[in-house]
């Protein structure tokens, strides 16, 4: 009897662990916002996501996502040259933005919140990712957050007119998973 109570013991005192996943292809990350007042959006083609989640254990989730803002694209010539440069990201010189989340939390359902630091020129700042989880095989979070540009001098000089642009730049995110190797 004591023989099977050990083992039976300890998988009782063994903490829950998160699942792993690395993004899967079909995933997406967009950004919108206005340029005197007609709507523009864009997207990270080459971003990448690490997820450890398990809506059961979510003081042991974390959620990382790596950005390279030289990919940045509106499809449009002039906008993303200005985006890549000196007064939006300035990619040549600050070639990564970041979010890291730690602290989850439920919203009921299937939704959640992912409280995070977005590291963007070098400025880290608090953001609030909401988001869906859909369950599966190859699980699914869909997202959104609100970003304030102006808290990382995203669109400085003469840009920094929130008549022309306004400070809230709103992002959505799609990213399909697959287990972490």
């Amino acid at each position: 009897m004591r023989k099977l109570l050990l083992p039976a013991l300890l998988t009782l005192s063994t903490p829950a662990l998160a699942a792993d996943y690395v993004q899967a292809p079909g995933s997406t990350l967009a950004f919108a916002g206005k340029y005197q007042g007609e709507v523009f959006v864009g997207r990270f083609p080459d971003f990448s996501t690490r997820l450890s989640f398990d809506p059961q254990q979510l003081d042991a989730s974390r959620l990382e996502v790596s950005i390279p803002l030289a990919t940045a694209t509106t499809r449009n010539a002039e906008y993303d040259g200005e985006l890549r440069g000196a007064s939006f990201f300035d990619s040549a010189k600050f070639p990564q933005a970041s979010f890291v989340a730690t602290k989850f939390r439920t919203l009921g359902g299937n939704r959640y919140a992912a409280d995070g630091t977005l590291t963007l020129r070098g400025v880290g700042k608090p953001v609030t990712l909401t988001f869906e989880w859909t369950p599966g095989a190859k699980p699914v979070l869909f997202g959104r957050a609100a970003v304030q540009r102006l808290d990382f001098d995203v669109g400085g000089g003469q840009w920094a007119d929130t008549k022309l642009i306004p400070n809230a730049i709103a992002v959505s995110t799609r990213v399909v998973f697959e287990p972490a190797p």
